[in-house]
């Protein structure tokens, strides 16, 4: 694909926007467990993060399948988990991301990423998404929230709350945008994520990148997931298969995970500095219009 054909891509407000309607469904977070798609709006322009799916068919059937019982100790790894993940201070993972498109004619098209954070909590963060169709950054400096479109080298800056929590909680109810992994963290600060899980169980022991883990597999209604947890002191995700059951061709989405929980770093890698030629553009408020238009 030329350039000029991914530029147009990214800017492609229309398009994305119907084909978003479709994608109800989101991965791993105290609203739902499949996030396969992230749209920014901006105004005059999108910068789309594509970890996932963007041309998913809906066709609003469930599929009938036997929910298997709910394993007391899958339920417990998940909350051991959750709960190591929130005492990490400072840490880096990365991600290998691979995700099923589904267009309209039935046929599945497999896109690809890779997904960088760097967080040092409360207040800072920064995450590289470099995906088939665009190379994009965001910011997060405990002050202000930026978010970069190399490719089309359109910029956006917005005043930021002072956590990273709070940060993702704006961002997603004001401007739609879902960051990448992120939700990870949140798991088991909301019961009715819990609540959401109908069958659980503890599938058994397995290697992933050589690292010893315990394989689990969960249904919800219209997704099931599994997920391979590293065994021992440091409770970690290794491996995170989504497979979404309301398309009969029953999409995957697959992360694998590579931690450092010691990163090396300095306040400058959290702060955004423009390039001279760079364009600087407005997030749209989505929740300020959707108050405006309900008046």
């Amino acid at each position: 694909m030329k350039s000029s054909e991914k530029v147009s891509r990214d800017l492609d407000l229309q398009g994305r926007s119907n084909r978003q309607n479709e994608l109800t469904a989101k991965w791993w977070s105290p609203k739902g467990v499949l996030r396969f798609a992230l749209p920014i709006l901006i105004t005059g322009a999108v910068l789309y993060v594509p970890i996932g799916s963007t041309a998913l068919r809906n066709n609003g059937q469930q599929t009938e399948s036997k929910t298997p019982a709910l394993d007391p100790a899958a339920m417990e790894a998940l909350d051991k988990m959750g709960a190591y993940l929130r005492t990490l201070k400072s840490f880096q993972v990365r991600a290998d991301v691979s995700t099923d498109d589904v267009l309209e004619d039935g046929q599945t098209i497999q896109s690809n990423s890779k997904v960088d954070i760097v967080a040092a909590r409360p207040n800072r963060l920064r995450i590289e998404v470099n995906a088939d169709d665009g190379h994009r950054f965001f910011f997060f400096d405990g002050k202000n929230f930026t978010i970069f479109g190399q490719l089309v080298n359109y910029y956006a800056t917005i005043p930021a709350p002072p956590t990273i929590a709070q940060l993702t909680e704006d961002l997603s109810n004001k401007y739609g945008i879902e960051l990448p992994l992120l939700d990870l963290f949140e798991w088991g600060t909301n019961d009715t994520t819990i609540k959401r899980i109908k069958g659980a169980m503890d599938v058994g022991p397995s290697t992933i990148d050589g690292i010893t883990c315990e394989q689990y597999a969960f249904h919800q209604d219209n997704v099931d997931w599994q997920i391979w947890i590293q065994l021992g002191d440091f409770p970690l995700p290794r491996k995170l298969i989504i497979r979404t059951l309301t398309d009969d061709a029953k999409p995957q989405h697959s992360e694998m995970l590579y931690w450092n929980l010691a990163p090396s770093f300095s306040d400058d890698a959290f702060t955004f500095e423009p390039p001279a030629d760079a364009r600087r553009i407005t997030l749209a408020d989505l929740e300020a219009q959707s108050k405006k238009e309900n008046k």
